[in-house]
């Protein structure tokens, strides 16, 4: 066993203390909606012994999980890197980590971006792409035990119909660990149809037993789901709430709480961790494109700052989790979580335009996330 891989003994100790550290703190999980903020004095002491602690970082209880996570999260998607690197396209490595292409620059920066994340007290990662558990889990070499690991694959998941039948999603689950050279993951959060609510009982039936079975196998500590379907993932949180401990979801710079028939209103009756994708909806709450030298860098940190102190107003996202592509962008964060936390009014009437803006200016194969103005 190599000294940078969590083993299955290891997973049972941690699953233990965890569930204990959270019947001990049920006051302050429950009753402040489980968030630690940066620089406070009395920090718990689940929470100082949660991964990668910093006492700059601000942390949030991922619903029944118990999992202490950073207030920002890393989101595996590497959109725009090319910017970053130097390189002439964006890269596309889902062929696999050891494609042709000369990919050291790509590696070095997801290395370095991660690392860094680390250092500074951002705990969890979340994988959202073909490529992503391989390309993260090499580049993490020897911090494993640094960071919760959210794990998705979608290949081998319910996006693909030969896939949906308990045995095999388990299979192909377990073949991913092997391949990423895990034991188990923290997190096995199976992705869905964007449309989740086109999936049939069976396929629900399949989603549901095979979350099931990986923890009862130890592959797993928690399990969840992703969808763009708001009101599938409500009614799956309602009907198998043992099981959708953790959601992953679109909550962008501008959403908004529906005042009825809420997805939130599940989340918080069930304790439902959720981590948002798309604060930025896709770069268009931004004027540049994510160079890191280009004209409106100081501006588009701005934006960043403003709208992640937005999104973390709503005390039932977990946390936001963007796909962060360089060192600044990870600092930039960082400055947001320690910044006062409510916008004043200039800020509120800054937002609402840009907010107006991105939604006007969404790309084609981004229309659905207008459905998500509202949650």
């Amino acid at each position: 066993m190599h000294s940078d891989r969590l083993n299955r003994r290891e997973f049972v100790r941690d699953t233990v203390a965890m569930a204990a550290g959270a019947a001990a703190a049920g006051g302050l999980l429950h009753g402040q909606a489980g968030i630690v903020a940066a620089g406070a004095v009395d920090v718990p002491a689940e929470v100082k012994n949660t991964r990668s602690y910093h006492p700059n970082m601000e942390y949030r209880r991922l619903g029944k999980t118990g999992l202490w996570v950073s207030a920002v999260c890393m989101g595996g998607h590497w959109k725009r890197i090319d910017k970053v690197i130097g390189a002439k396209a964006e890269i596309n490595p889902y062929n696999g980590p050891d494609q042709k292409a000369d990919l050291g620059p790509f590696l070095k920066n997801r290395r370095d971006v991660l690392h860094h994340c680390i250092d500074v007290g951002i705990n969890l990662i979340d994988f959202a792409g073909d490529a992503e558990p391989e390309v993260y889990c090499r580049v993490l070499a020897g911090r494993r035990d640094r960071l919760f690991l959210a794990y998705s694959h979608p290949a081998s998941e319910l996006r693909v119909p030969e896939n949906r039948s308990t045995q095999k999603l388990l299979e192909l689950f377990e073949a991913g660990l092997k391949r990423c050279k895990l034991e188990y993951a923290d997190i096995w959060r199976l992705m869905a149809l964007e449309r989740g609510g086109s999936h049939s009982q069976a396929d629900v039936d399949a989603m549901i037993g095979a979350l099931d079975a990986a923890r009862k196998k130890g592959l797993c500590r928690f399990t969840g789901m992703s969808t763009h379907d708001r009101k599938w993932a409500k009614k799956l949180i309602q009907e198998y709430p043992d099981t959708i401990q953790m959601l992953c979801t679109p909550y962008t710079a501008t959403s908004k709480v529906l005042p009825v028939d809420s997805l939130f209103d599940a989340i918080k009756k069930h304790d439902v961790g959720m981590l948002g994708i798309k604060p930025f909806a896709s770069n268009t709450l931004f004027l540049g494109d994510g160079s890191p030298n280009g004209p409106h860098r100081d501006e588009d940190n701005r934006r960043a700052r403003v709208a992640i102190r937005n999104i973390l107003c709503n005390p039932a996202v977990t946390a936001p989790i963007p796909g962060l592509i360089s060192i600044s962008q990870v600092d930039n964060v960082v400055q947001a979580i320690r910044e006062r936390r409510q916008l004043d009014a200039g800020e509120k009437a800054q937002l609402q335009e840009w907010g107006d803006r991105m939604w006007a200016n969404l790309p084609p194969d981004y229309h659905w996330l207008r459905e998500w103005e509202y949650v």
